[in-house]
């Protein structure tokens, strides 16, 4: 079929994305769990082979597989699950679509395309049966309450103490009890509303506090006892990135503003650190207490 370069140009990027996303959507289907999940996920890799051959018909090239995206793909479903996965790849597509309305006068079959792609978000509706994805409220919650409290106890504790192995020491002890406070008061909580998956919440909940009390921790063991000061900022670092990473996560896989979401997050945090901080100052001052 008679083209122009420039139509090519583009649809051979759109050929060699259909090609990667069909191979993802075929080895995501084997990690993902049996049943209407995996059906799904099949089906949608069989319908961008279609588009594959579709495009090929226009810029007659036989394309090969980029092995690096595929792999990246496949290597952040697994860490960060499949639904996270295909939700990204969805994201792309989107914007693909923009452009494919531009070929409608060379190409009259790229709108069959665009609507077989709007339904794909329909079939991920089906997919989002992910385990972890069930406890992203016990995840948020052990998260925001580490990062509230502990960055406010810690931000408080240095200029108390201006000490940062002692500091650490207090922080790692408040941590560990209000890990496992955090935990059972989850579980306590899910029981109440009759829940039957109270265990794993509270799992949830206190492994993600957990991590997120290590991670805070780190720059007070890392630094010298008197660079207290630059052991607070490194914390302050840290959890901006952990916000940023985690509302990420939760903006893609929710279909959320991210903007929004850690506006919220960063606000509430830093500014509890910042009145912890004033307090420790308050506390050392007025009580005449000098570590």
């Amino acid at each position: 079929m008679s083209i122009s370069a420039a139509t090519k140009k583009q649809i051979l990027g759109f050929q060699q994305g259909e090609l990667n996303e069909s191979i993802i959507y075929e080895r995501l289907a084997k990690l993902a769990p049996k049943g209407i999940n995996a059906e799904t996920m099949v089906k949608l890799g069989n319908q961008e082979k279609q588009h594959y051959l579709i495009w090929k018909k226009y810029t007659e090239t036989e394309l090969t597989p980029n092995w690096f995206k595929i792999n990246w793909y496949l290597f952040t479903a697994k860490v960060l699950g499949y639904t996270f996965a295909i939700k990204r790849m969805e994201n792309g597509e989107e914007n693909a679509q923009v452009n494919y309305e531009k070929l409608f006068a060379e190409c009259p079959e790229a709108k069959q395309v665009i609507e077989d792609e709007n339904k794909h978000e329909q079939a991920l509706i089906g997919l989002i049966d992910e385990e972890r994805l069930k406890y992203v409220g016990s995840m948020v919650l052990g998260m925001n309450d580490a990062l509230v409290e502990l960055t406010g106890t810690l931000a408080g504790l240095t200029l108390a103490m201006q000490n940062t192995r002692l500091i650490a020491l207090s922080g790692l002890i408040t941590g560990i009890s209000a890990t496992l406070s955090m935990a059972s008061s989850e579980y306590l909580s899910s029981k109440s509303e009759g829940k039957s998956d109270c265990l794993k919440s509270s799992i949830y909940t206190g492994i993600t506090y957990l991590v997120t009390v290590v991670l805070e921790i780190i720059p007070f063991l890392v630094f010298a006892p008197e660079h207290y000061l630059y052991a607070l900022g490194s914390l302050i670092i840290i959890v901006i990135l952990i916000i940023a990473m985690f509302s990420y996560y939760i903006s893609v896989v929710q279909d959320i503003k991210f903007s929004t979401r850690f506006g919220e997050m960063a606000t509430i945090s830093l500014s509890v650190a910042a009145l912890s901080f004033i307090i420790g100052l308050l506390v050392k001052k007025f009580l005449g207490v000098d570590i």
